[in-house]
């Protein structure tokens, strides 16, 4: 915030990809981080978490009402610079029937206006462009019993089918009940195979178990990465012991880390040869409990956390600085498995309980990130090891 300056005013928005960039100068004239804004509105009651932040900052639709409130009180403006935002905000959702799903810069679309001649559900619209035609008459009525029709107007009396003619005694079926001949076969072909209908069978039935194998192949795979491996051999997982540590996704080559050059703190899992950024160790808070203290080239020391107490769904699991109350910085690290195959990172006194360190999103690609989910069963994106860091 540089003395003398007046804060950006969101008047003269048009448009809400014009509104954002002002919140975007809003945030550049308070000159705090997202950490900073983070915890400033911690310490206002609000929630506003820095991945969130930083969404908002980087998309073009009108964020929500009690976002921007938090956002603009964290950047330090007055209770008259909040309700001219607000009020701003409202007159570009109004005046463009702005929508979270619309295209920022243009009104949402009418609906058409409907068929004025629908067809009724229980009918399919004519698929040959045959017309009325094409439907079904209703059945003519039946003359009155009273008299038979003119003999012009009676209809021409059904032809009688052929009577089928007795097959020769070389296609009829034996007595054994022998198939008949396929049809277009020589009337003189044996009827056991040779040895040319048998190669003929062989050569059909080794593409049919060639592809039963490749099925059979395929379901084995997807019930091997379902059970969390992703084609690794099987490793005996690091039990959780204070020091310097890798955090490893089990049954991946993936570990923790950030994005460098961002600063929302969001940890994703990185091949781990890229990993680094942050360092990782475990430091034991008493009671069973665990800190995951990270420290970071950028920003220096920090510990891993769910931000808002957890009590946000899906909150983001980040790194920040250590001690902010409003944090949940502690947690347990629970074997799962027999024999243990890997350990859950649980929050301690999250507020929604039950809650787990997760991967979310597609769990077999770099740079998914990882957030507060339910502890699922199979425990699938949900267990880590602790590999010891020199």
């Amino acid at each position: 915030m540089t003395p003398g300056e007046h804060a950006p005013d969101p008047r003269g928005a048009r448009s809400p990809a014009e509104f954002l960039a002002r919140l975007q100068a809003l945030k550049d004239w308070s000159g705090l981080t997202y950490r900073e804004l983070s915890a400033r509105a911690e310490a206002r009651g609000d929630v506003l978490p820095r991945s969130t932040v930083a969404n908002m900052l980087s998309r073009a639709t009108l964020p929500r009402e009690e976002l921007l409130t938090a956002f603009v009180r964290a950047c330090g403006t007055g209770p008259a610079a909040l309700e001219e935002w607000r009020t701003v905000r409202r007159e570009l959702e109004g005046r463009r029937g702005y929508g979270d799903a619309s295209d920022p810069g243009e009104a949402v679309p009418e609906a058409p206006d409907p068929d004025p001649h629908p067809v009724p559900e229980e009918r399919h619209p004519d698929p040959e462009g045959l017309g009325p035609a094409h439907e079904q008459l209703p059945a003519p009525e039946e003359p009155p019993a009273s008299g038979e029709l003119p003999a012009s107007e009676q209809p021409p009396a059904p032809e009688e089918p052929p009577a089928p003619e007795e097959p020769p005694a070389s296609e009829q079926l034996p007595a054994s009940g022998e198939p008949p001949v396929w049809p277009g076969a020589p009337a003189d072909e044996p009827r056991n195979p040779g040895p040319g209908a048998r190669f003929r069978i062989r050569r059909l039935l080794v593409p049919a178990v060639a592809v039963a194998a490749l099925v059979f192949a395929g379901v084995s795979v997807v019930a091997f990465l379902r059970d969390g491996h992703t084609g690794h051999p099987p490793r005996t997982p690091t039990a959780p012991a204070a020091g310097d540590v890798r955090i490893r996704v089990v049954g991946t080559d993936f570990c923790l880390g950030e994005r460098r050059g961002t600063r929302s703190g969001q940890v994703y899992q990185v091949p781990c040869a890229a990993a680094g950024v942050p360092l990782y160790a475990l430091a034991e808070a008493g009671d069973g409990r665990w800190r995951i203290a990270s420290d970071h080239p950028d920003y220096g020391a920090g510990c891993s956390g769910l931000p808002s107490g957890g009590r946000v769904p899906g909150a983001p699991y980040e790194d920040s600085e250590c001690g902010d109350p409003t944090r949940v910085e502690e947690f347990s690290l629970e074997p799962h498995g027999t024999p243990v195959r890997g350990y859950r990172i649980v929050p301690a006194g999250s507020a929604p309980p039950g809650g787990c360190v997760t991967v979310v999103g597609d769990r077999a690609a770099a740079w998914s990130r990882l957030a507060q989910a339910p502890c699922a069963p199979d425990a699938a994106g949900q267990l880590f090891d602790f590999d010891r860091r020199d």
